[in-house]
């Protein structure tokens, strides 16, 4: 059994793969690399084929988003492949590094309660700077909002080797993301629903619930482009972003009475969020906000089911950060994980 694949998703991505790719196979140390395309129009698979011989292609009947994808990818190397203990995950705008792999995988081995790992990611143009997906590994405040170490909202910390170390997280990010095949298979995968954004915190928790932990390798660094497919400014991307992390705190928070109360909180912080956009006069990002709260309460139904379905499960405690990441940021002034979480330590 070779123990690990690695599968980038593509869509639209030639000139990320042309840039990319060959660092990857140049730093793959003998591990299968896979490229699963979503129905390309920019001529990905021709190009792959014509200049990466030894990848090995999948070609998917249409794009179904990085959840959607990645579950029909998955299937297909479990069901026409040689079996794997671990798929490492990459975005095509992902610039690996020599001697990347084996720290996280020494990692994955360490324990079978480890189910899921990434390295550190920094950003691809500033390179010194910790980037937006992920950084050195993710939390989920009270409210359902998302901070790293190495990133809260929008400060950045400059990797100085504070976060080198390996240690259990709540999320780790979807860029770059090595999963046990047995536990995504387990799962069901990733939900999706989502399409794109979050899902990756969704699987995370998920997986916590069943007794699993999620790590972050400091001992592994790779850097990020980021919006690659979706450009950071894309109201699409930010209608996805506040419909997903709706999503994903209604399915998953336990039933202890409040979850209502922190969806009407999260109705007034979203609604106060909108005003960022409006003073740089971003009204398409406004009116994906609101967009995104009327789908939440659309799907409720489907939402409702899978909470019903995840609570019959073995339920482990999951640690979320116990304080408003907003707070901390917005009212506090607190900028850094550190402030926030180790009061500066």
């Amino acid at each position: 059994m070779d123990s690990l694949a690695l599968v980038i998703l593509n869509y639209n991505g030639q000139s990320f793969l042309a840039k990319f790719l060959p660092a990857v196979l140049a730093h793959a140390d003998g591990h299968p690399v896979y490229v699963a395309d979503s129905a390309s129009t920019d001529g990905s698979v021709a190009f792959l084929r014509a200049h990466f011989p030894t990848v090995r292609v999948i070609e998917l009947a249409r794009n179904e988003g990085y959840a959607g994808g990645y579950n029909r990818a998955l299937d297909y190397i479990r069901a026409n492949e040689a079996p794997f203990d671990y798929y490492a995950l990459i975005n095509s705008d992902i610039d690996v590094t020599p001697g990347w792999l084996s720290p996280i995988l020494s990692v994955m081995a360490s324990s079978p309660t480890v189910a899921a790992c990434q390295p550190k990611i920094r950003s691809y143009q500033q390179r010194d700077l910790f980037e937006h997906a992920g950084a050195a590994g993710g939390f989920v405040d009270w409210l359902g909002y998302v901070f790293c170490r190495g990133r809260v909202f929008a400060t950045f910390e400059a990797d100085q080797g504070q976060y080198d170390d390996n240690r259990p997280v709540f999320w780790a990010t979807g860029a770059c993301l090595f999963v046990r095949a047995s536990v995504f298979h387990q799962t069901g995968g990733f939900d999706a629903s989502f399409f794109a954004h979050m899902e990756e915190i969704d699987w995370c928790w998920r997986v916590q619930r069943l007794g699993y932990e999620i790590w972050t390798c400091g001992q592994s660094v790779v850097y990020h482009v980021g919006g690659g497919t979706l450009p950071k400014s894309n109201p699409h991307k930010t209608y996805l972003n506040y419909r997903n992390s709706l999503f994903m705190l209604y399915k998953n928070w336990p039933a202890d009475g409040r979850l209502w109360l922190r969806i009407f909180l999260r109705l007034v912080l979203d609604g106060l969020s909108s005003l960022l956009f409006v003073k740089v006069g971003q009204w398409r990002d406004v009116w994906a906000i609101i967009r995104a709260h009327f789908a939440f309460y659309a799907h409720l139904p489907q939402l409702n089911q899978q909470r019903r379905a995840l609570r019959q499960q073995q339920t482990h405690a999951v640690g979320l950060f116990p304080r408003s990441i907003v707070w901390s940021y917005f009212g506090q002034g607190k900028k850094t994980y550190r402030e926030i979480v180790d009061n500066g330590k």
